[in-house]
């Protein structure tokens, strides 16, 4: 059952622009929104003064890693739930190459189930796609908690691949839903990789994953969504030259997202920041950052996304080539994004439409994303005026660091609601971390995808 909340004198970023009022959540739903304010309290709910606060949807991150089951060292989906809820977040879609890899509908479940007790935030998982599990992926179509079916065309973390044509084929012929592309050629990937096997300096890594490795695989992949007629979405664009492509032959079926790093870091900030900053599909130059950012703003890439997908700075102490690739952000994506708006390299409202409407869009999540009467009670409100240097202490990631330590970031979220339900909060001012509300399997469900 969903929570009563009352919301006053918060900035609201609605559909139509940011105004300042009330908002009421009953049971869960919000049941109104009054631009003027002046709602009147009902017996029994919460009442939040929100003056000073930006009232935003919580945001949607369709693109983590929690790492559960297999690796509770680096994330499982307590934690991650948890860090998603302190950064804003109150649904996530999760990735399948965990130990064992979610290719089967008795994974999902095993999975769904998992996250019933465990998280404090909406959820959503992808199965990973096999050269050899179309009828897996034929039986959790329409399934609640399933989002889609995840391709590998290249190597990443862990052994989920498939890059031969005729696999690619029987999948994008035989199944239903939205295919999500990690989109790097297979082949051009090996030819490279014992070319640079002798660089232990960082830039190689996006030398080596070069952008026409990426193209070759997004132009592949598109002609396979129009040759079958199949949704496609394309994960974390990382080049100029395939938002370019992609801007003039995306078409209705194709959508794409961008991670926050791509849009924030470039080969500046790897060299800085060392292994921190190795990830697949590399972050790449200052040209691809600029062209990122205006395929972001012409509505080309439809939304911003993390990839979080963290390693413990033990195992990333080994140095390039060796270190794993991955990253955690889903607690500071919001907050990041928040900042390049302050910093006017966008608008507060820009970010609501990358990181609440858009995922809710290219997913068919219902009645999330978005302030309207009547759609979900999932909330952030969110300080503006603050900026705070973040440290590695700061995260509730269970690897404990962030690429972000000792970066000025505003728009910290103050409270954090999932169905009428306060899952976390900070104080103005006080500890960064702020303090988990809500109980692990208390608030939160399985999301319903159309």
């Amino acid at each position: 059952m969903g929570g009563d909340v009352l919301i006053r004198n918060a900035a609201m970023v609605l559909p139509s622009g940011i105004v300042e009022g009330d908002l009421r959540v009953k049971s869960g739903i919000i049941q109104t929104i009054a631009p003027n304010g002046g709602l009147d309290h009902h017996p029994g709910e919460l009442i939040i003064d929100a003056t000073g606060l930006y009232l935003l949807p919580g945001a949607i991150d369709p693109h983590v890693h929690f790492r559960d089951p297999g690796n509770p060292e680096k994330e499982d989906l307590e934690s991650g739930s948890r860090g998603a809820a302190a950064g804003g977040i109150t649904s996530f879609l999760d990735m399948p190459n965990t130990v064992p890899n979610a290719t089967s509908r008795a994974e999902l479940e095993f999975k769904i189930q998992l996250a019933a007790r465990k998280t404090v935030t909406n959820h959503g998982f992808f199965i990973g796609a096999t050269s050899s599990n179309v009828q897996e992926m034929r039986s959790v179509e329409g399934m609640d908690g399933v989002c889609g079916i995840k391709v590998f065309m290249g190597s990443s973390t862990g052994d989920l691949l498939v890059h031969e044509q005729k696999h690619l084929e029987n999948i994008f012929a035989n199944t239903g839903g939205v295919i999500a592309t990690h989109a790097e050629d297979e082949d051009r990937l090996q030819s490279r990789i014992p070319q640079f096997k002798h660089r232990e300096d960082i830039a190689a890594h996006a030398e080596c994953r070069d952008v026409e490795c990426a193209l070759i695989a997004t132009k592949r992949a598109s002609a396979l969504a129009k040759d079958h007629d199949h949704r496609l979405h394309i994960v974390h664009l990382t080049s100029g030259a395939e938002a370019d492509w992609l801007s003039l032959n995306k078409g209705d079926l194709i959508t794409t997202e961008v991670c926050t790093q791509h849009l924030t870091f470039d080969q500046d900030d790897v060299e800085e920041l060392g292994v921190r900053a190795l990830m697949n599909p590399p972050i790449r130059y200052t040209d691809d950052k600029d062209s990122l950012w205006r395929r972001l703003k012409d509505g080309t890439i439809d939304c911003v996304v993390t990839d979080h997908a963290p390693h413990t700075l033990k195992s990333k102490s080994v140095g390039y080539p060796n270190a794993p690739a991955g990253m955690p952000g889903v607690e500071t994506s919001l907050p990041v994004m928040l900042t390049h708006a302050m910093d006017k390299q966008c608008s507060v409202s820009d970010v609501v439409k990358w990181m609440c409407e858009g995922p809710a869009r290219v997913y068919g999540i219902k009645n999330k994303g978005s302030l309207i009467e009547g759609f979900d009670g999932d909330l952030t409100l969110v300080d503006l005026d603050t900026r705070r240097i973040i440290s590695d202490s700061d995260t509730w990631t269970r690897v404990g660091w962030t690429p972000y330590a000792g970066r000025e970031i505003t728009g910290w979220p103050i409270y954090t609601i999932v169905d009428g339900k306060v899952v976390h909060k900070r104080e103005l001012g006080g500890d960064l971390r702020g303090l988990p509300v809500a109980r692990p399997g208390s608030v939160g469900r399985a999301l319903r995808f159309g």
